[in-house]
């Protein structure tokens, strides 16, 4: 089945290793730089089915997920801002009440990113605000230019954060910077935004792409079993306690001895050899 491509949302599968075939990195590209990459009805669409390709495509090991850089401007015109995603669409929330987005927002795409069993790494060039903000909090790690903004503005619109960032950004950041965030609404620079926690990397705009996609590489060589084990179990501290955790983590540790990965990677390592996973 081929990659899900739509007007809103492009995928490049970049092959692991150029000399053997270890599989790809999933670039996917938010495609409305015009609206500044906003979240809308299409895109929502478009990130499911994303997901549901990616989980059912074995070849597929890591996704990068970006937004698209600035359309030339027409004469005369200012060049738009660099944007991941500015947000959500806010012309869809006109005349809705709570019937109409309750449904949106508990069956929606954030969700799905959030719950995909593979690694996922937000590559964030530009403006990170509201559901943007989200979108890189629903990804595994977060790499940013430093020209990058993070922000969940719904405040100034009488909301708060409807896609999990009261949850997810409490996680990250800690219980006061993300008080701080929401109730004023104001944006941070990339810097805080590393200083804090929010972001694991901070490079320039020309770096961004050969730094993000070198540690999608990087993860995507190793055991795709291992890494879903791995991500199953630190996900499971952010629902249970220390002790259940703890419990959590030694039933996944053995679990893994029974597994062809743990033989490989043993005798690699001890002949210094390069593991060939059979979970490549």
């Amino acid at each position: 089945m081929g990659a899900p491509q739509t007007d809103v949302l492009s995928i490049e599968e970049i092959p692991v290793n150029d000399q053997v075939d270890l599989g790809s990195v999933a670039l996917v590209t938010i495609n409305r730089p015009d609206k500044l990459n906003a979240l809308n009805a299409d895109v929502m669409a478009s990130l499911k089915s994303m997901v549901s390709w990616v989980e059912a495509t074995d070849s597929v090991r890591v996704v990068v997920l970006t937004g698209a850089q600035p359309n030339q401007p027409p004469e005369g015109k200012r060049t738009k801002p660099n944007a991941f995603v500015a947000g959500a669409d806010i012309t869809e929330f006109v005349g809705k009440r709570s019937d109409d987005i309750r449904s949106m927002f508990t069956d929606n795409a954030v969700e799905s990113l959030w719950n995909l069993s593979k690694p996922t790494i937000a590559m964030v060039d530009g403006f990170a605000l509201g559901g943007g903000c989200e979108v890189a909090c629903s990804c595994d790690l977060r790499v940013a230019s430093d020209r990058s903004r993070f922000g969940t503005p719904e405040i100034n619109l009488g909301l708060i954060p409807g896609y999990g960032a009261t949850q997810r950004l409490v996680r990250l950041i800690g219980y006061g910077k993300t008080m701080e965030m929401v109730m004023t609404g104001e944006m941070i620079d990339a810097n805080e935004a590393h200083r804090v926690g929010l972001v694991n990397h901070v490079c320039s705009p020309e770096d961004l792409r050969n730094y993000t996609l070198d540690m999608a590489r990087l993860i995507a060589s190793k055991s795709s079993n291992t890494l879903r084990v791995g991500k199953q179990t630190i996900r499971s501290a952010l629902d249970v306690g220390l002790t259940e955790g703890v419990a959590i983590e030694a039933e996944a540790f053995a679990s893994l001895f029974d597994s062809e990965d743990k033989d490989i990677g043993v005798e690699a390592f001890l002949s210094r050899e390069t593991p060939q996973w059979k979970h490549k």
